[in-house]
């Protein structure tokens, strides 16, 4: 391993997902011990809070000052470190000066964005670049979109050894979910679709489920999209679709791109969450659908965006009690078939609030996994997913220490 001061630098430790992922790296590992890591922010007053707020195991904490604008002090900060793990959104308005700091010193990158436009900038402008300096950067390292990327990925993995070849359409449900949005991943949305209003030429890049593969991937299988109630006979139930389905597949595509197509040159996936049966489970495909379309409306209107913004929707830095956050879960359904007509089930759950506490358990792990677990020698840089650049030991660590569990559901 490279000899580097920290293993990991928590840039963003005083935003509200920062500060769950302090605690918990502070619970994990200690400051000073099996993973060396500092916190950084751009306000001293507030990471000394952050700190006091850890406790007594956290008083050889290092705290680390840098904006997220500050080129310079960015670099510094990845000169002492081999990963850097931002939770600094919405990332289209700040997150680019540290992707590229990270790029030009070669250090190792993980996020919790879903901004799909944001990505392919990052990817087009600084991939080569990556390649080069040895840079492994990792978007989605969130619920979206590690349930989603390693779920198909142990769903393959099963179709494979008990088939003898992976499944050629998967299908993905939100059978349940309790849990709140953050507050940074409804200013990212938010974002993303003040973007696409000012720019309609989005529109095209966001209908593409291949617009964050590779250049010259060659896929050309039409993909479902989820974009009204249906009901399922896979599953015996209505279903809507679901709010993270235009990144999560988006990545579980380049993730098929970049392991060689071992999911196959005509793969299929496609999410949706299920509302149940009969009259009452088509109410609530209908209704889910309908508060969907408002929602985006309200959005992309100006008068409406400062309304929701103001007065509806949680803010970056606010979130639920702790409490609260132990109280959610989730609970993901994977359905796959075969080319030859074989089918498979698994599934995926999340033992706390999917925005907050889950998210911030699997941002660590990834952190610590792709500075302690992957050897440079053993992916090039570039721009990974999380299943393709840490694949098994990201889902051990998971289901290890971050109340993940991956499982086939037999006898259905």
């Amino acid at each position: 391993m490279e000899d580097k001061k920290y293993d990991v630098i928590l840039f963003g430790a005083t935003s509200f997902v920062g500060q769950i992922l302090a605690k918990y790296l502070t619970e994990q590992f200690g400051v000073d011990g099996e993973v060396k890591w500092a916190a950084a922010g751009r306000s001293g007053s507030k990471l000394d809070m952050v700190k006091d707020s850890l406790g007594p195991a956290a008083r050889g904490l290092p705290l680390l000052i840098a904006d997220a604008r500050d080129e310079k002090a960015l670099l510094d900060l990845c000169r002492q470190t081999r990963v850097i793990v931002s939770t600094v959104g919405p990332y289209a308005l700040y997150g680019e000066p540290m992707v590229k700091a990270c790029v030009e010193s070669g250090t190792d990158y993980c996020d919790l964005t879903g901004e799909v436009p944001w990505i392919k900038r990052m990817v087009s402008k600084y991939e080569k670049q990556a390649e080069a300096s040895g840079a492994k950067i990792v978007h989605c390292c969130g619920f979206d979109s590690i349930p989603s990327d390693l779920g198909v990925y142990f769903l393959q993995q099963q179709a494979k050894e008990k088939f003898g070849e992976p499944c050629e359409h998967v299908k993905m449900r939100v059978r349940k979910i309790r849990g709140e949005f953050s507050g940074g991943t409804v200013a990212s949305l938010l974002n993303v679709v003040k973007e696409v209003r000012e720019n309609p030429a989005l529109r095209k890049e966001l209908a593409n489920p291949y617009s964050i593969c590779p250049e010259g991937h060659g896929f050309s299988a039409r993909q479902d999209n989820i974009n009204s109630a249906k009901f399922d006979p896979d599953f015996q139930s209505w279903m809507a679709p679901f709010v993270m389905a235009g990144i999560n597949t988006r990545v579980v595509h380049r993730s098929n791109a970049l392991s060689g197509n071992s999911y196959g040159d005509a793969f299929r996936y496609d999410e949706a969450v299920l509302t149940g049966k009969g009259v009452k489970g088509g109410a609530g495909a209908f209704g889910m659908m309908g508060f969907m379309g408002g929602f985006m409306l309200a959005a992309a209107l100006k008068p409406t965006r400062w309304v929701l913004e103001r007065y509806v929707v949680p803010k970056p830095g606010e979130g639920p009690s702790p409490e609260s956050q132990k109280k959610g879960m989730y609970d993901l359904r994977f359905y796959g078939e075969t080319a030859s007509g074989q089918s498979i089930r698994c599934k995926v759950t999340g033992d706390e609030d999917p925005g907050y506490g889950s998210t911030a358990k699997m941002l660590g792990q990834a952190a610590v996994c792709l500075a302690k677990d992957v050897a440079k020698i053993d992916k090039k840089g570039g721009f990974w997913t999380p299943s393709t650049v840490m694949g098994d030991k990201l889902m051990k660590r998971l289901v290890a220490n971050s109340g993940l569990i991956f499982d086939v559901i037999e006898n259905q």
